[in-house]
């Protein structure tokens, strides 16, 4: 086992003491790095990327080339998960993930099986265990999933909603039936994380990006309730280390409390929350990841640093924190910005530490 040159991401994550507050970014590999669309246009496709193990492991390498980033994420999409119970996902430009197939009865859902990773989705895990033996133990490889109501949302869509009429309707009129599709997908999403681990990543994501669209009722009910169904059945050891949990829904600032206890080891938040009130909450009991509107790198380097030092500054002293983006970062902007967002985040932070 190669020892990790750099560990203070997964420091960090388990509330231990850090130099300085590590960071990356949530799509940190992807469309605002020309090395990236260079690839993905030489591969021809989005999932023709995903799913060729060498080039997932190179463009999950190119932010880590230009940057000094504290942890690598594999380059995936949380929908290869319903791609592998065979929905016909494809993607069309600039509109999106849209499936052949979308789920809408009982009969497609007593259709569906539960995915075994290490058969359907073997590319992920080729792809995790050279991502890892390139990495050479520089920084830790972060392995992910979609929420079980998140992956539900295409797969019942069809595609990206903005109103969720399909999947709420079934919610609202087969509760069976939804709930009947969730424990499908928690439980593969339990195994197909749990493959990642063994393949060899480090810490493992769980982006709920749709359950802040649901009422506090309907959150914990149909979200937040398999998702501590999976990190009850998660790895937690591997190898010798903790493998730490992150749990982070988009617009959930209004039910940390809840978040926390789902038995996560940091709780992701988007900018909507400030860090000392999240800090407050949640107590010390786990981790916070977060939070800088991913806008903010629109800006000068001026104002980029001014901002990391706005949220340092509001997350204070101690340890427990990931600086992150409270989402992903978007296509067009400049990549000397993250330079100045990065380089920011280790400078300022020291003095917190």
């Amino acid at each position: 086992m190669v020892e990790l040159k750099n560990d203070r991401f997964i420091r960090a994550l388990l509330k231990q003491d850090v130099d300085v507050t590590p960071v990356w970014m949530m799509r940190q590999a992807g469309r605002y790095l020309p090395e990236y669309r260079e690839v993905r246009k030489q591969a021809g496709d989005f999932m023709s990327v995903c799913q060729n193990p060498e080039l997932a492991c190179e463009v999950t390498l190119q932010p880590l080339r230009r940057y000094e980033l504290d942890a690598a994420i594999l380059f995936s999409d949380i929908l290869t998960i319903p791609d592998a119970m065979g929905l016909g996902l494809y993607f069309e430009t600039g509109e999106g993930p849209k499936f052949r197939k979308p789920v809408r009865t009982p009969e497609d859902v007593n259709a569906l099986k539960v995915t075994k990773a290490e058969s359907d989705l073997s590319y992920v895990l080729d792809a995790v265990k050279l991502i890892r033996n390139e990495l050479g133990g520089s920084v830790p490889l972060i392995g992910f999933s979609g929420s079980p109501w998140t992956v539900a949302t295409y797969m019942v869509e069809g595609g990206s909603s903005k109103e969720f009429a399909q999947i709420k309707s079934m919610l609202m009129n087969t509760p069976e039936t939804m709930h009947q599709l969730l424990h499908i997908l928690a439980d593969s999403v339990t195994d197909y994380l749990n493959a990642q681990i063994r393949a060899g990543a480090q810490a493992v994501q769980i982006f709920d990006t749709w359950g802040g669209a649901l009422s506090a009722h309907a959150y914990e009910t149909f979200s937040l309730n398999y998702m501590k169904k999976i990190v009850s059945g998660l790895l937690r050891e591997h190898d010798g280390q903790q493998v730490p949990v992150i749990l982070f829904t988009k617009n959930g600032g209004h039910w940390l409390e809840q978040i926390v206890e789902s038995g996560c080891d940091c709780v992701g938040l988007d900018w909507t929350i400030p860090l000392n009130e999240a800090r407050a909450r949640v107590g010390g009991q786990v981790a916070l990841q977060g939070n800088m509107d991913p806008a903010v790198l629109y800006g000068s380097a001026e104002a980029i640093r001014d901002e990391v030092s706005l949220i340092l500054n509001q997350f204070g002293k101690g340890n427990g924190h990931v600086f992150n983006l409270g989402h992903g970062i978007h296509q067009h902007v400049n990549p000397d910005r993250v330079t100045a967002f990065v380089d920011a985040v280790h400078e300022l932070s020291a003095q917190y530490h």
